[in-house]
């Protein structure tokens, strides 16, 4: 316990800022002299505690170079830009230093007894001075009885002969020989630190064992009689073979982990002239009570049979970075206690039921950034103790093969839909996917237990139909941000997605074009903390939109004008920055509370700015003036009297407005029902002619159970006796067999008008494009105006003048607009009666007669 202590107080040491303090400076116990253009070690105060010399021009350093300084603990004396000469005794008048960093200066010459004197140093830091092997066979380090790390990595040491010394040094726990050139490492050179325990051991990129051939019959096992926690040997070129033999030459020494990274074992992907680890590769580490294992960064392309089965012991198999696409059956067989397995970043394609059999206590299974496009259904679910499957970033379609374990990572993928099955899950993330449908989110939202859900950055745009809304009393977290929201939500479906969900805390919403919020959206959220809304389309904020007890705010980036401040006044924080505010008088009164109040405002103060009128555009709203909104209060009474008596005189007026406007659905129904009253329900009869048909309806075939419901059974003959006329479209009246342009011609000559339900399916639909072409073909035969276009759902101007001959038509005609609101419905079916029923006249006075266009507010 107390060297972790040790080595804790040294991070601290080093961890403790110094910003604030000026260079060449005291302050605080702290003498900060970096780049000063120092030739000698300046005078500091016998208070100073940290002395920090790096980067100056130091030549030498004598016993006589420091004062006394008792209460001094780090010195930084590295990275001098001359050579450095370290001189007998030299830090003597240091007597309770803690940590010496002379790293990255060329230490010119060292003097053996240049470290006598510190009988409290913990740590010494001697990378990349140029050093030799003599560091470690002349006694360098004697009597450093505290001494915990010693760094002497990026050195030039080619031979580990350890002085006798060593032995001495009871309290060193880790040893850094990192990037020199020690190619062989055998059981004499190492002798002195037999019976220790290190925590940390690195020998690695020195080439060890790789451009030399070893007789380990002579060199035997360099970790003999030694316990390490970590044993670092990466980057050191090591085959198949070196690792074998020299996993066979340390059996029996005890190493907790043993890092073997940046390796070139494995054949890699398409080549077969170097081989895979087998079954005796690391079969020499079988009494070694391996825990942790690092194979990453290397070539593996197989994993073969009973690969690591002598590792009984092992907890943590790290092989990431490598080309594996093959798992064989019985790979993991032995490895009886591993829980995690990081296989991310290879080639793995597919899955099998048999991938992962010899693993009973695995809990992290890490696949991230493989190509897996296919996985077994019965590839997880016999892994009892799995807690955690990462799957991002692959190529996956379905999760049928999804066990019921808390956490699951699937982004990144492919997946359009979800299917239906049992899960149970904590957490699921599912970000950066194709799923469209909001069914799959009221699925996931049924999943018991949930508490976190991400689905940012999909495409949730879609709700057909209505759903049963959750009751998870679980769910704490939901990310939706980034997705389509609004094109469900203008629709009118999907406004109780939130319902039942009481404990939800945290929810993101940003980035979803949100234009307006459902009324009651957030209802049920009486639990909800933080709400982010930020980059939307929103323009206003109503104070029934927000959960009551909502602390956290973001409606950044979005279009509010003149927010009402009441609306913010129990958050504790809010970010309103980058929005449309017009700097007018109705904005005198958040400006207002945005100068007094006590909420915290994210964001920074220049984000917050007037967009409007163009006189302020771009000033910030703590520095626009409001002066003259004073003198419209002045005059308030009088408006409000005024206010009083146009409302008495115009109150039946606005009264009778109301109810048109509200009911004019129920109003023209009663108009109608007046006008048969009146003229004893005679109907417009139709002038007898040669037309088969009254009207041929052209519409998509996607399109047809609408249009039965919405056209055919308020309109046609055969399906009620109700209904005027007689309707000709494709179903029902084409000849089966015969040509379809013929169908078509004979559908358009045959009826006294056309009618072109366009539609999204309808543009995407080429019979339907050459019917309205051949519709406006038989315009300029009659040189009448028979052809009558409707237009369905939210297609905008742009789309429908991309199509030629829908712009030739819009070009000179009008058309009309199917409503948006049901109760427009009826009246829009009149006046496409009266269309129909029309008599049109002669080319010459067209122009006069123009269709008027029936927009979704009339």
């Amino acid at each position: 316990m107390g060297d972790h202590l040790e080595l804790l107080f040294g991070v601290v040491l080093m961890a403790i800022p110094v910003f604030g303090i000026s260079s060449c400076s005291f302050d605080r116990g702290i003498a900060l002299y970096r780049f000063c253009n120092l030739t000698t070690v300046p005078q500091v105060p016998n208070s100073t505690e940290r002395l920090l010399l790096s980067f100056n021009y130091i030549r030498t350093v004598t016993s006589t170079s420091f004062p006394f300084l008792e209460q001094l603990q780090l010195l930084e004396l590295g990275t001098q830009f001359t050579p450095f000469t370290i001189d007998k005794e030299a830090f003597r008048n240091l007597p309770n230093l803690r940590i010496l960093d002379l790293g990255k200066s060329q230490i010119h010459f060292l003097h053996p007894d240049a470290f006598q004197g510190l009988p409290h140093l913990f740590e010494l830091r001697l990378f990349f001075c140029g050093l030799s092997d003599a560091v470690v066979k002349d006694g360098y380090f004697r009597n450093l009885e505290s001494l915990t790390r010693l760094d002497l990595s990026k050195n030039r040491i080619r031979s580990l002969h350890l002085h006798p010394s060593f032995r001495e040094l009871n309290s060193l726990k880790s040893i850094d020989f990192s990037f020199n050139q020690i190619s062989v490492v055998c059981e004499d050179e190492l002798k002195p630190l037999q019976g220790k325990t290190l925590s940390f051991f690195s020998l690695a990129t020195n080439n060890l064992y790789s451009r030399v051939s070893v007789d380990w019959g002579k060199c035997m096992n360099p970790f003999r009689n030694i316990s390490l926690e970590t044993l670092d040997v990466s980057d050191n070129g090591w085959t198949v073979d070196i690792t074998e033999n020299f996993s066979n030459a340390i059996s029996g020494s005890q190493i907790f982990s043993l890092v073997l990274d940046h390796h070139i074992m494995g054949s890699g992907f398409g080549f077969h002239n170097i081989k895979n680890p087998d079954q005796n590769t690391f079969a020499g580490l079988a009494r070694s009570s391996l825990v942790r294992l690092d194979l990453s960064h290397g070539f593996i392309f197989s994993l073969n049979f009973r690969l690591f089965e002598t590792l009984k012991e092992l907890k943590l198999l790290n092989l990431a970075h490598n080309k594996i696409n093959k798992i064989v059956e019985g790979a993991f067989y032995g490895l009886d206690s591993l829980q995690v397995l990081n296989l991310s970043y290879n080639l793995l394609g597919e899955l099998y039921n048999s991938n992962f059999n010899g693993l009973p206590k695995v809990r992290y299974i890490d696949l991230q950034n493989n190509h897996i496009g296919i996985i077994q259904d019965q590839t997880f679910k016999l892994l009892e103790n799995l807690y955690t499957l990462d799957l991002r970033d692959n190529a996956l379609k379905t999760i049928y093969f999804i066990p019921s374990i808390p956490n699951i990572f699937l982004g990144g993928n492919k997946l359009v839909t979800l299917p239906n099955i049992n899960l149970t899950s904590d957490f699921i993330q599912l970000s950066e996917n194709r799923l469209e449908n909001l069914a799959d989110l009221y699925f996931l939202l049924q999943v018991p237990h949930l508490q976190i859900l991400i689905l940012n950055q999909n495409r949730l745009s879609s709700c057909s139909q209505r759903h049963t809304p959750a009751q998870n009393l679980s769910l704490e977290q939901l990310f939706l941000g980034e997705n389509m929201l609004q094109l469900a939500w203008e629709t009118g479906f999907c406004w109780d997605i939130f319902k039942g969900l009481s404990h939800l805390q945290v929810l993101f919403l940003n980035s979803n074009y949100l234009n307006f919020l459902p009324p009651g959206v957030f209802s049920d959220l009486i639990a909800l903390r933080e709400l982010y809304l930020g980059s939307n389309r929103l323009m206003v904020l109503s104070p029934g939109d927000l959960p009551a007890n909502l602390k956290i705010l973001d409606v950044s980036r979005n279009q509010l004008l003149s927010p009402d401040p009441s609306l913010f006044a129990s958050l504790s924080a809010v970010d309103i920055t980058n929005n449309n505010f017009f700097c007018e008088c109705e904005l005198s009164a958040f400006i207002n509370w945005l100068n007094q109040t006590n909420v915290t405002l994210l964001g920074s103060p220049k984000d917050i700015y007037c967009m409007l009128p163009e006189a302020v555009s771009g000033v910030s709203l703590y520095s626009v003036s409001m002066e003259g909104c004073d003198e419209e209060e002045a005059l308030q009474s009088l408006k409000f009297s005024l206010f009083v008596f146009f409302t008495v005189m115009l109150m039946l007026f606005l009264m009778t407005v109301l109810i048109v406007t509200k009911f004019r659905g129920f109003c023209f129904l009663c108009y109608k029902r007046a006008q048969r009253l009146v003229f004893k329900d005679h109907r417009q009869g139709l002038e007898a002619d040669t037309y088969k048909y009254d009207a041929y309806l052209c519409f998509s075939s996607k399109d047809f159970e609408w249009v039965q419901n919405a056209l055919l059974k308020c309109l046609d003959v055969q399906y009620s006796d109700q209904n005027r006329f007689s309707l000709c479209f494709e179903e029902r009246d084409f000849v089966p067999g015969e040509n379809h342009i013929i169908n078509i011609q004979d559908a358009i000559w045959s009826s006294r008008k056309i009618v072109c339900l366009v539609s999204r399916h309808f543009l995407q639909d080429g019979w339907c494009l050459e019917a309205f072409s051949y519709a406006q073909g038989r315009c300029l035969s009659d040189l009448n105006s028979v052809l009558i276009m409707v237009v369905v759902g939210s297609l905008s101007q742009y789309q429908l003048m991309k199509h030629q001959p829908i712009r030739g038509f819009m070009q000179n005609r009008q058309y009309l607009r199917w409503p948006e609101d049901l109760q427009d419905v009826d009246w829009f079916l009149n006046k496409l009666s009266q269309q129909i029923l029309k008599k049109e006249k002669e080319k010459k006075r067209d122009n006069s007669v123009a269709l008027q266009t029936v927009t979704t507010n009339s």
